[in-house]
């Protein structure tokens, strides 16, 4: 199938945002659970992310769209935070807390989404999501339990589900907005 360099470029783009919050996002749990230095540098470039992904949306959503799924995703990075905290320490309370937090921050994101975007389905994105929290918390558990080799193979899932994020973000948004990508 033939795509136009717009829409190359913007599949491309997505890739690159979603990529990159996969990969911050491991560095901050290893860093973490590892009680490395970087700690807080990791982390606080993480939370750069969404701002990365609302300056990506403005064009298509307006500001106020983008900056609404910026706050969410701001919260789902805080959450995860709070989650790996819990298990780190082995408070079973806090950690289901946040999880169920997550969760709910995640249907959200996938309630947004599909709001702004008919072509985006609230049930596929609800489900792209909580496998995305899922596969993460799988990583975490893994890298606490010591299973790095598991870890590793977990992330590259990770890695593969943060590219068909963007491949769906992608087609919702070409359809959507055809204008731009003749």
């Amino acid at each position: 199938m033939w795509v136009s360099k717009a829409e190359q470029n913007l599949n491309n783009y997505l890739r690159l945002l979603w990529l990159e919050n996969v990969y911050w996002l491991q560095m901050a749990i290893q860093s973490m659970i590892f009680d490395l230095p970087d700690a807080g540098i990791s982390s606080a470039r993480l939370m750069q992310n969404p701002r990365d992904f609302e300056m990506a949306m403005q064009t298509f959503y307006g500001n106020d769209d983008a900056a609404a799924f910026a706050e969410l995703m701001s919260n789902h990075l805080t959450i995860a935070n709070e989650l790996v905290n819990a298990l780190m320490n082995s408070n079973a309370n806090a950690a289901a807390d946040a999880e169920r937090r997550w969760y709910a921050n995640a249907d959200q994101m996938a309630s947004f989404l599909s709001s702004i975007n008919s072509n985006w389905s609230q049930e596929s994105l609800q489900n792209l999501l909580r496998d995305h929290l899922d596969m993460i918390k799988n990583i975490v558990n893994d890298m606490l339990a010591g299973n790095f080799e598991e870890s590793v193979t977990a992330f590259t899932d990770l890695e593969s589900q943060a590219t068909e994020l963007a491949d769906v973000m992608t087609d919702g948004i070409i359809r959507q907005f055809p204008q731009y990508f003749r």
